[in-house]
């Protein structure tokens, strides 16, 4: 119920602005706006507000929405209102109302950016886990417990890096744009030393977990530290205890959460559980115990699972900005993923990155449910980040779309003439279909990753 909710709310606040950057343009410009429209379908909710020309509607179908203006080419005109028609206006403020609603998306994501910088939020301090094992992040000599005080592109100023998520940003532009990173770590002994991931040589196709799997910074370090113990599980029979701190298992020594998680999931040998010893400390004493994982069956394959909670939350920091440098960063983020979108979207067709990366509605309804169930600084992340994508799509030169009609603007401010009645019947059929290929594929890849 909360994904249906969270997805309803989502959905209907971003068109809702969207059509609002639409409207309040018109109406600056002087156009006659007849019916602004949230959704499709049954009208839910009809009003119109004494003295205004506008019909306000809300449908029963959330997926969409319009503003109708008074048009010559939708209908007859009284003479009267001509000049408060959208087809006579220059070409100048029909460009500024196709546009206000993409640049609304935009201005958005801005402000829910710069809203969660000013409230200010608890997030996992820079500090590296084990990597991975064969990863790139391995091979350039990470073991694991090092802090990042400062990262950047190669070439670039490294600039300070105050969260986890922060350094998970950056490896993930910087793998997909094909750049290699630098990063400043904190020394053994209070000074500083440089390491390199060169990224630039993977070939980052899918913006997925796997790709932070494959650089080996996934996860921020969480001591090995076992927490609540079920009872009657095989951690009990064992005889941890919540407080243990797992030095070693099997005589691989342990020093991340995720690590030892790791390690149990794959205690298991042709689908029976395999025992080994553990070196604990608990209250200051080393001791060792055998521990026997369960075997439970998991997505298709037979996992490891103690019964307990393994690794404790990872050192937090307290991330907040003042007024106007949080507002700066939330621009600085809203431009960041806008260029990522736009470089993924061109990587995909040319071939250089999947079409995985293409997500509809049943993926974005998964995340709206799950970022809202984290709080509300992540839900709020969440619209920021559909917000930039719902702007920069639709400034995408697809004649369906507001980016299409830009595109029939700038042709007639180049030649002095606007496209021809053929060319845009033509266009339109073309951007419809494309459009139907792209959500073709997106739904096709939400139901495959809901399934897989």
């Amino acid at each position: 119920m909360l994904t249906v909710v969270a997805f309803i709310v989502a959905l209907s606040l971003l068109i809702a602005i969207h059509e609002y950057g639409h409207y309040r343009m018109a109406v600056a410009c002087g156009v006659k706006v007849l019916r602004f429209s949230i959704g499709f379908g049954h009208t839910l909710l009809r009003w119109q507000p004494k003295g205004s020309p506008t019909e306000f509607v809300l449908a029963a179908f959330p997926l969409g929405g319009y503003v109708r203006m008074l048009d010559e080419r939708e209908g007859p005109v009284d003479p009267a209102e001509r000049h408060l028609a959208f087809n006579t206006q220059p070409l100048r403020s029909r460009a500024l109302i196709v546009a206000a609603g993409p640049l609304a998306n935009l201005l958005l994501a801005v402000l829910l950016y710069a809203a969660v910088n000013w409230g200010g939020v608890q997030m996992a301090a820079p500090l590296l886990a084990p990597p991975a094992a064969a990863s790139v992040a391995e091979r350039a000599g990470f073991t694991g417990g090092e802090r990042v005080l400062r990262a950047g592109f190669e070439g670039d100023t490294p600039h300070e890096i105050v969260a986890f998520e922060d350094l998970r940003w950056l490896l993930t532009r910087a793998a997909l744009e094909g750049r290699d990173v630098r990063l400043v770590l904190s020394g053994e002994r209070g000074g500083e030393i440089e390491r390199l991931l060169p990224l630039a040589a993977m070939d980052a196709r899918d913006a997925d977990a796997s790709l932070l799997e494959r650089i080996g910074i996934v996860a921020p370090l969480s001591r090995p530290e076992i927490g609540e113990v079920m009872a009657g599980g095989a951690a009990e029979r064992a005889g941890l205890r919540a407080g243990d701190l797992v030095l070693s298992a099997g005589g691989t020594p342990m020093s991340d959460g995720r690590q030892l998680r790791q390690y149990i999931r794959d205690a298991v040998r042709d689908g029976q559980p395999v025992a080994s010893m553990w070196r604990l400390q608990r209250e200051g004493q080393a001791l060792e115990l055998e521990v026997r994982p369960e075997a439970v069956q998991q997505g298709g394959s037979v996992i490891g699972r103690i019964g307990a909670y393994v690794g404790v939350p990872p050192e937090m920091v307290t991330v907040q900005h003042g007024p106007l440098q949080g507002f700066w960063q939330g621009v600085v983020k809203t431009w960041e993923v806008s260029v990522l979108t736009l470089r993924t979207l061109g990587r995909m067709l040319v071939g250089e990155a999947s079409l995985k990366n293409l997500s509809g509605p049943l993926t974005i309804a998964d995340y709206a449910g799950r970022s809202a169930s984290l709080g509300l600084t992540s839900y709020l992340v969440f619209l920021a980040l559909i917000s930039v994508s719902l702007g920069v799509l639709n400034l995408l030169p697809l004649p369906v779309l507001d980016g299409g009609h830009l595109m029939y603007y700038l042709w007639e401010g180049v030649t002095g003439r606007p496209v021809s009645e053929a060319w845009l019947e033509r266009l339109q059929r073309a951007g419809v279909v494309v459009l139907a290929l792209m959500m073709s594929i997106a739904l096709f890849n939400d139901v495959t990753r809901l399934l897989g």
